[in-house]
């Protein structure tokens, strides 16, 4: 026979805390798997002139579709426009969701359409800017000139608030770097 002497010894009355950390932290850490293994995207908005504006971070595996609202909602430019005239994405941004999302911000997609379109109208868009389209590779010398921090490479941070604020002192460092040198 057993004998309790504390009214709550035992599993009887286990209270619960509250838990630890920020609320903004998503439950995944941004962390997930990919077809290249283990990893987290980064979902970046950039200027003509390769200057980084906003960073939204994500599961590996998530489609980074998903993350165009929240990526230009995170972009303040000034009063006059908020916005830019045109946008340009690859064909993982080729959603009709994305599409009338910028439309409805008077923003013109520059996205190519994607090749397993069920409908054939759909398939390739008449009035698709070849040459917006080829000034994409500016996100990709930015993502490109990222990877050579070291520490965004590699993620030591692991919650995926501080991986974000690395990115951004990262995007601070290479606004510095444009404005106080002579080559970027």
């Amino acid at each position: 026979m057993v004998h309790r002497w504390h009214q709550h010894s035992g599993n009887a009355c286990r209270r619960r805390r509250p838990k630890k950390g920020d609320p903004d932290e998503p439950p995944d850490h941004a962390l997930g798997r990919s077809r290249g293994g283990f990893g987290t995207k980064i979902n970046l908005v950039c200027d003509s002139g390769a200057v980084p504006l906003g960073v939204h971070v994500s599961a590996g595996q998530r489609n980074e579709s998903l993350y165009v609202e929240s990526v230009l909602n995170a972009v303040h430019i000034g009063r006059a426009r908020l916005r830019p005239d045109r946008l340009a994405g690859d064909k993982g941004y080729s959603y009709h969701r994305v599409r009338s999302w910028l439309r409805q911000r008077r923003i013109t997609p520059v996205i190519p359409t994607r090749d397993d379109l069920d409908d054939p109208n759909q398939r390739r868009d008449p009035n698709f800017d070849k040459e917006s389209y080829r000034r994409r590779n500016v996100i990709e010398r930015c993502i490109g000139w990222l990877k050579e921090c070291r520490r965004i490479v590699t993620r030591f941070e692991k919650l995926a608030l501080n991986y974000t604020a690395m990115i951004k002192l990262a995007m601070i460092g290479r606004c510095f770097r444009m404005l106080f040198s002579d080559s970027a």
